[in-house]
C-alpha cells in the first residue's frame, strides 16, 4: 500500500513539476501568451503559479504537509483553467478543441487533488512514505 501511494503522489506531481519548471524558464514567453489569453498579473502571475504548483507537487510528492499541498494545486488549477483555457470564448475550432480538453484535464486533476487531499487528512497520511502528517485532520 506504501508504495503504491508513492507511485501514486510522484505520477500527481510529475505534471505540476514540469508545469513549474516550464513558468520559471519561460516566464516571459508565458506572460505574452497569458496576457494574449486575458489573464490577469503578467509575468509575476506565471512566476505566482509556477511556484505555488511547484511547491504544491513537491509537499504532494515528498509527503511534506500533502493536504495542504494538493490544496494549492487546487488553488492554482482554478484561475489557470478559467483564465488559460476559456474554450467558450475561442472561434477557431482547432484552438477551442485544444483549449477543451486542457479545460477539461485540469478539471480531473482539480478532482484529483481534492482526493488527495481528503486521502492525506483523513488517514492522518498513515499509508506511509511521507515526511510529515497531514496539516488538517479531518474523520
Amino acid at each position: 500500500m506504501n508504495a503504491v501511494f508513492l507511485i501514486a503522489r510522484i505520477l500527481f506531481a510529475l505534471i505540476f513539476l514540469l508545469s513549474a519548471m516550464g513558468h520559471m524558464t519561460n516566464a516571459a514567453a508565458m506572460a505574452g501568451y497569458a496576457k494574449f489569453k486575458g489573464a490577469p498579473g503578467g509575468k509575476a502571475g506565471v512566476i505566482a503559479s509556477g511556484v505555488t504548483m511547484g511547491l504544491g507537487a513537491i509537499m504532494v510528492l515528498l509527503g511534506i504537509y500533502g493536504d495542504l499541498g494538493a490544496l494549492l494545486v487546487f488553488a492554482t488549477l482554478i484561475p489557470v483553467s478559467f483564465f488559460m483555457h476559456a474554450y467558450w470564448k475561442v472561434s477557431d475550432a482547432q484552438a477551442k478543441q485544444m483549449d477543451r480538453t486542457n479545460f477539461n484535464k485540469n478539471i480531473g486533476l482539480m478532482g484529483g487533488a481534492l482526493a488527495l487531499f481528503l486521502l492525506f487528512a483523513v488517514t492522518n497520511a498513515n499509508l506511509g512514505l511521507t515526511i510529515t502528517g497531514p496539516l488538517f485532520h479531518l474523520s
